[in-house]
């Protein structure tokens, strides 16, 4: 039997796979184990009428090994 932590983080990209990885990517520096990520929220930041950021909200679930 195992036990999964969830941790909420936001992270943006140029694209929205972009900020999905550099989230993965940066909890992955202090987190091991990571199973998952659950993007709940996308946010895209305009200006003049484009799109220039995507911003995500997500959890991260690993494995706690004791």
């Amino acid at each position: 039997m195992s036990i999964v932590k969830v941790i909420e983080v936001i992270s943006e990209g140029k694209t929205i796979e972009e900020a999905i990885q550099y989230a993965v990517h940066e909890a992955s520096k202090t987190v091991k184990d990571i199973k998952q990520v659950d993007v709940d929220h996308i946010h895209a930041k305009v200006e003049n009428g484009h799109i220039t950021k995507y911003r995500i909200d997500a959890r991260i679930s690993f494995v706690v090994h004791r």
